[in-house]
């Protein structure tokens, strides 16, 4: 079968694949084992849901590796469970899952964002904080900000409720606390234009990375033991999967 992507506001408007990659929305649980009885060649993790129902279990992901299917992770969720399940054979892709491999990052809200329907392809209402470092890292390369100010400014985005947190309101909260207006009315006009979306740049690696895949290259089953506990028997029942090893 062809390959799974499960994607939402990080990815957007979906890129065309010829039909190689089936694109299905953000990951609940369950959705990574359902999607295992199909037998893909590989999956790809993007978005996942966090807060209205439950995120995908990492056990999904040891018994998608398991029976030697590919799970590439990159973005949001996916560069999560990527950081967190790279020793048993998850792909992990990108900057973002970078920042958390190596502990720069620890926070699930780096990656949290409000956003649109399906059908507003996800139209995002607040921003990454990932992107905002990304952003706030170029303003300073490109002399837009100083270290302290875009530091400051970081530290006020980070306050924000991850819904609440969009450009505005976190310059707003910024020159509350004494940001020089001059400085502050430059950075606003530099950036609708030089803003950063790594969490897209991501998402697109993975996919990118997918239409390279061949299956030839589908790992061997990594070592590690598979404990069929009461909690996975009740999600395999569940979602009707098979109960084959």
């Amino acid at each position: 079968m062809a390959m799974i992507v499960f994607a939402g506001p990080s990815l957007g408007a979906a890129p065309e694949t010829d039909g190689r990659i089936v694109f299905r929305p953000p990951a609940a649980c369950g959705d990574l084992l359902r999607a295992c009885g199909e037998r893909p060649e590989a999956i790809g993790l993007i978005d996942g849901y966090f807060e209205t129902r439950p995120s995908v279990w990492h056990k999904e992901i040891l018994w998608a590796l398991r029976q030697g299917v590919a799970v590439y992770g990159a973005a949001s969720m996916g560069a999560l469970r990527a950081a967190e399940c790279a020793a048993f054979g998850m792909i992990g892709l990108g900057q973002v899952f970078a920042l958390y491999r190596d502990g720069v990052i620890d926070r699930d809200d780096e990656v949290a964002v409000q956003h649109g329907p399906p059908e507003t392809n996800y139209v995002l209402l607040s921003e990454a904080l990932v992107n905002i470092r990304a952003t706030l890292a170029r303003a300073v390369a490109a002399g837009v900000l100083e270290q302290g100010g875009a530091d400051g400014l970081l530290a006020c985005a980070a306050d924000l409720f991850y819904k609440e947190r969009t450009w505005e309101a976190a310059c707003a909260a910024w020159q509350a606390q004494g940001a020089e207006p001059v400085r502050a009315a430059a950075f606003l006009q530099w950036l609708p234009q030089h803003k950063v979306d790594v969490k897209r740049a991501d998402a697109l690696q993975l996919v990118a990375a997918l239409l390279a895949h061949k299956g030839v290259d589908r790992p061997p089953a990594p070592a590690f033991d598979f404990a069929h506990t009461q909690f996975w028997e009740i999600l395999r029942r569940r979602v009707g999967a098979s109960d084959s090893a």
